[in-house]
Order: structure tokens, then sequence, then C-alpha cells
């Protein structure tokens, strides 16, 4: 009998609705029912395309003895991290604080206070490698709860009083200025991984906010350091097993330093951000690998990812069922299980291949050369003889005819293999992060059927995702709206994908949905003492701690997000109130820039374009003429760092940008300001090229 989990709209709530643990969602009623029986809260979190949180539930959730004993002597809460990233952060800031690592599945139990006193992530079945079983863990806690109430009282009270007093205050000091970003940009290169791009050791993650802080600041100084360690790590990862050769979009992160073999799952907010990164990177340098990979990360985005109504899915998962030869048959859709597999789900079993499978599509002759191409041996750079792609060797020395053949033949029997699992839920702040760079790389590219793909899913944000008083709901499935209020990261990224459609269409709408996300994040978000900002709204449910990070890591923090959408509307609209705040927000990439570069990515690319302005350019020019075209082209190509763009017809009042500036001598102008200064007008595309790259 499916447990409570069934009525929610979840994919990963609902994976766990058959298992015979009776769960319950996040809920008062569920404290209720703790304090009512006097039990404790086992804390479960996870999210859909988390291997090992599946890893856990098959050997524990689903285990009719373990359901039992936690039934009898717990009550049960499972969170999806996605929907409810408040409660995620709140809890795995204990975690780590009592444990010095954090991770999903995420284990923690609870006083009916909701109180943690006891953490940890994964457990197995039984004792392995010095970690004790989930079985001894929960009669462990079962033991102190009914023996030792007084001291899990007390470790419980100290952690939610430490937890307490981690509140930030450090908005409206200084903000960073030219000294804290060369500090920054000294950490990046001391941090650098020379030898195979990006930063640090394994496991490595694409760094994308920390590149587009170096394309920033290589654009507003000069600095070729910058440039070149932004060009070689999106190089590296583009030819690693981490980046699909025959699909397109990169994978959750390496496992190893050289970028070869990725932790398969693919999740919305990382191909965003890395598809805006490398059309960033193409309008920097020109280079042809970088326009390659931004474009086919925005059509894998399109064509995997994209829902029935419009938006975008959160994840592709890791984990597949395993090919049984001969009865592989073509998949379709979202999530769930697909037919035609083993029933047996393995790890990056969808993406992998021997240099037999090659083979047996190709024929022996294409084989050989798909084996060298993308770097297959006998030996597998994976598990089991199995090669993850990659792209070892320069393209050149190959046909480059025969190559596409032997891409498309290989991509056509993949699909013949049973598809990874889809997360279909629709995020309110991953889908601003798509709108951005599906609005841009359309733009740069002159691809308008990505322009409208983003259009189509800033539609369903506007239709299902904000009501009449501008408050954002943070998920949706099926075209119905989720029961969770937005973060501070929704209605940052949200804003940060409406003022990329304005720059980009010229349809001042957007700009002002951005305005109103932006106006609650001032009112609702904003400490109007310090400047500070919390990740949930102060007329949100009250936690055992308001949560507040600014810190970016796999997605710019709603901290920084929201710096730079504040930042970007005030270059639209002149408030001095949405700039102000955005400078108080920045007061901590000041403190913490310097310290951890990267981990404050975003914010140091949002303070490379308040040290440039940024500047504000206006485009005015009869809609479809030539001149007008050129112009509004060259200006989304600029690489002034954080530039906003405005196009419209002389005399419209679409964009407060566009007021007063009328046609030079009957011809298409564009107008450059920053810092309260404006330079002549010009009608010549390649001036307003070097006004804006110089």
């Amino acid at each position: 009998m499916p447990n409570r989990l069934a009525q929610e709209t979840s994919p990963y709530l609902l994976q766990h609705a058959e298992n015979p643990v009776d769960w319950w969602p996040w809920s008062p009623e569920a404290f209720e029912e703790a304090r009512r029986r006097d039990v404790p809260v086992l804390l479960s979190v996870g999210y859909s395309s988390c291997h090992w949180c599946h890893v856990m539930a098959h050997e524990s959730f689903e285990d009719a003895e373990t359901a039992a004993y936690l039934n009898a002597h717990f009550v049960s809460v499972k969170v999806d991290r996605e929907e409810r990233p408040d409660v995620d952060a709140v809890y795995m800031e204990a975690v780590q604080a009592a444990t010095g690592h954090g991770g999903w599945p995420m284990t923690v139990f609870l006083t009916a206070d909701a109180a943690p006193f006891y953490f940890g992530t994964y457990f197995p079945p039984e004792p392995r490698h010095g970690m004790a079983s989930f079985r001894q863990v929960l009669q462990g806690v079962r033991a102190a709860w009914t023996d030792r109430r007084d001291e899990v009282a007390e470790v419980a009270g100290k952690i939610v009083q430490d937890l307490a007093g981690r509140e930030l205050k450090y908005g409206g000091v200084d903000v960073p200025g030219e000294q804290e970003l060369a500090q920054a940009l000294l950490g990046l290169t001391r941090e650098y991984d020379a030898a195979h791009g990006g930063f640090g050791g394994a496991p490595k993650f694409p760094p994308s906010m920390a590149v587009e802080f170096l394309l920033r600041h290589h654009a507003r100084t000069g600095a070729e350091g910058a440039l070149q360690m932004a060009r070689d790590t999106c190089e590296r990862m583009a030819r690693g097993g981490i980046y699909d050769q025959l699909g397109g979009g990169f994978a959750r992160y390496s496992v190893d330093r050289e970028w070869v073999v990725p932790h398969f799952e693919k999740m919305l907010y990382d191909n965003a951000l890395l598809c805006r990164v490398y059309a960033h990177l193409w309008r920097s340098t020109g280079s042809e690998l970088a326009r390659r990979v931004a474009l086919e990360t925005a059509d894998f985005m399109v064509r995997e990812l994209r829902t029935a109504e419009g938006g975008f899915a959160s994840a592709l998962d890791a984990d597949s069922e395993e090919q049984v030869p001969g009865e592989a048959r073509p998949q379709k859709g979202g999530g769930g299980r697909r037919e035609g597999g083993s029933g047996k789900h393995v790890e990056g079993a969808y993406y992998v291949w021997t240099p037999g499978q090659l083979a047996e599509v190709l024929g022996e002759d294409d084989a050989r050369l798909a084996a060298q191409y993308f770097g297959v041996t006998e030996e597998g750079t994976f598990e089991h003889g199995q090669s993850v792609l990659q792209l070892p060797q320069h393209e050149g020395v190959f046909d480059a005819g025969r190559v596409e053949s032997v891409k498309r033949r290989l991509l056509d029997a993949r699909a013949l293999r049973p598809a990874p699992g889809r997360d279909d839920k629709v995020v309110a702040a991953w889908n601003g992060l798509a709108v951005a760079a599906l609005a841009e790389t359309g733009a740069y590219f002159e691809r308008p059927d990505l322009v409208e793909a983003a259009l189509a899913a800033a539609d369903l944000l506007v239709r299902l995702h904000l009501d009449e008083h501008g408050r954002l709901t943070r998920t949706s499935r099926d075209g119905h709206a989720g029961g969770n209020a937005g973060v501070l990261e929704d209605y940052a990224d949200v804003a940060e994908g409406f003022l990329a459609l304005a720059s980009v269409t010229g349809e001042g709408v957007w700009l002002e949905f951005a305005g109103l996300l932006l106006d609650q994040v001032l009112d609702r978000f904003t400490d109007p003492e310090s400047g500070s900002l919390y990740d949930t709204a102060a007329d949100a449910e009250q936690l055992i701690r308001r949560p507040q990070d600014p810190t970016d890591n796999a997605t710019p923090s709603g901290w920084s997000a929201a710096a730079g959408a504040l930042l970007g509307y005030a270059a639209h609209t002149g408030s001095e109130r949405h700039r102000t705040a955005a400078e108080r927000a920045l007061g901590v990439v000041k403190v913490l820039g310097p310290r951890a570069p990267r981990f404050t990515g975003w914010g140091l690319a949002t303070a490379e374009a308040l040290l440039d302005g940024p500047r504000e350019i206006a485009v005015v020019g009869p809609d479809g003429h030539p001149g007008t075209r050129a112009l509004h082209r060259t200006a989304l190509l600029g690489t002034a760092p954080g530039a906003v763009v405005a196009a419209g017809a002389p005399g419209s009042d679409e964009l407060p940008l566009l007021a007063d500036r009328p046609l030079v001598g009957g011809e298409p102008a564009a107008y450059v300001c920053r810092n309260f200064t404006c330079d002549a007008p010009t009608t010549d595309a390649d001036r307003l090229r070097t006004v804006l790259n110089g």
C-alpha cells in the first residue's frame, strides 16, 4: 500500500511512495505525530538523480525488516532538497559542523521540536569500512532517546544555539575594489591545475562562475592570465568525459582531476551556466570549440530537458538499466523506469562503450576510427573494460564528414538503450538560469529557436510560478504549481533571466517582471539595517535557523545572484535604491572574495560589472532595419562586464534607457553611458564594437 508520499508531486518523493517505510512529507503534522508518540524524527534528504540516495533506498528503505523497525520507533520524514533547499541548507550546515563533511543522502535525527542531535549521510545495510550499519545507527539512536534523553536534549540545544549564532552581517561594508579582485585572481591562480584545467583536485566540478569572473576580469583589465585559465579550463572540460561527446551537455562533476570519468547525472543548472559561459568565451575569443559546445549544450537542454509545458526539467539520472544485448528498444519521454533493460540500474550504462560495441554499430573500419577519435580502449577508462567518450586529439587530423557520420550513427544506436530517468519538476531558479543562457546563445549565434525556447520558459514562470503579488512558487510539475514558496535564488535567478530577455528582445515587459521580483528581494529577503540577505523570506516557515549563505556552490548563491540582478536592473532603470542594495550586498564579496575566490565566483563577476559601470547601451532604430539589427547584435556581443542593452524604436517607452534617444541623421544609433557619463552616439557598428571591447 502506498504511503503518504503518494500524494506529493516531487519525482523524488514519489520514488519512495511504495516503500514499506511509513514516510511523511516535511510538515507540522509529522512533528506533532512524533510529539504524540514520544519518538525521534528520522529526516532523510536527497534528490531524484542522486546515485547513493537510490542505493540507500534499495538497501534499507525497501527492506521490510528495516522499515518495520523505523515505523515502530521513529517518525520518518522524506525531503526533496531541490523542493526545500531551506530545510536542506539548515540541516546540512549542522551535519558539516558536526562531522566535517556533508552530502546526500543526508540522514539526520531530530527531536519533535526539529532540533538535530545525530547526523550522517549514507549508511550501509551492514558494517562496512569502519562505518556502522543503518540498523546499528537506528538502534543506537533509539537507545539514546530511551535511556539518555537529557543528554539528547542537551546536545540538540547546543546545536541549535550554535546555528543561531552564525548569522552574517557582512552587508553594508565597502564594495570590493581593484585590490580585492586582484587578490581573488591571485588566489585562483594558486589553486589552478595547469596540467588539466580547473581548480583543485578530485573530485573536480565545473567552475562556471569562476570562469565568468575570469572572462570579465580579462575584458576589464586585459589580464591575459585570467583569459588563459578560462580558455584552457573550458577546452579541457569540453574534451573530457564530463562532456557528452555525442549528445552535448555536461555531467555533474568528474571523479578524477583529468575530467575523464564523470558522475553521470546531468543537471539543468550546470548546463545552463556552462552554456552561457561557453557562449561568453566565444564572444571573447571567437573559439570555434566554444561556439560548438555552447550550441550543443543549448540543443541538449531543449531536446532532453524541455517539458511539454515549455519549462525545463531538473535533471537526468546518473543510472539507467543495464543494456541487454539484442533487446534494446527506443526510449522516449520523461522519468520512471524504462522497458528493454535488464532491470538492474547501473551508473553510466547509457553513455559508455567498448570496442566491441563500436564495431557492432559501425563496422570494423569506422570502429577503429571512433576508438581513436574518442579514446576508447580495450582496457577502458571506466569499469569492466568500458570507456567514457573523450576528445583527446585535435579534430583536424580526422576526416570531418566521416566523423560526423560516426557520431550520428553512435547517437542513433545509443537512443535504443534504456535511457536514464528524468526528474521532470520545473525549478524556478534553474529555469531562470536556462532562460538567460538560451536567450543570449540564441542571439549570439542567430538561432531564433533558442530565443523562442527561452521565451516559452519565461512565459511558464510568469503563468504558473508568479502570483499577482510578485511572489514565486519554487517548483511545478505537469503544469501544476507546487506548494513550496520560492527562496532567494528563485527570485534572483528568474530576475536575471528576465533581464537577459529584455536585452535580447527589447520587450519591456520582462524588465517589469524583473522589477516585481527584485522588489520582493528588497522587501522580504533583505536586512534593512545591514543589507545582508537571507535565503528565505521574512514571512516564510520558521526553521530552527533562517538560512543564509553568500557562497557560490553548484549554482550562484541567492545572495550573489541577487546582487547581480539588482545591479543590472539599476543600470536599466537608473534606480538608486536597487543599485545601493546591490552595493551593500557585495560587501560580503570584499570580505570573502580574496579568501575563497572559488566559492564567490558570481559575486566577483558582479563586482567586475560594478567597477566597469556597468555600461548602459541604448540602440534606437526602426524594428527590422539592417542598421538597428547590426548595432543591437554588436551591443549584445560586447564584452564589457555586466553591460545592459535596450533596443527599440525612437520614442518607445518600452525600456527606460530608450527615453530621449533620437535617431542620428535619420539613422539608427547606439548610445553608451556609464557612471553618469555618455559617449557621443554612433551609427557605426564597428565603432560601437571598439568602445565596448576596449
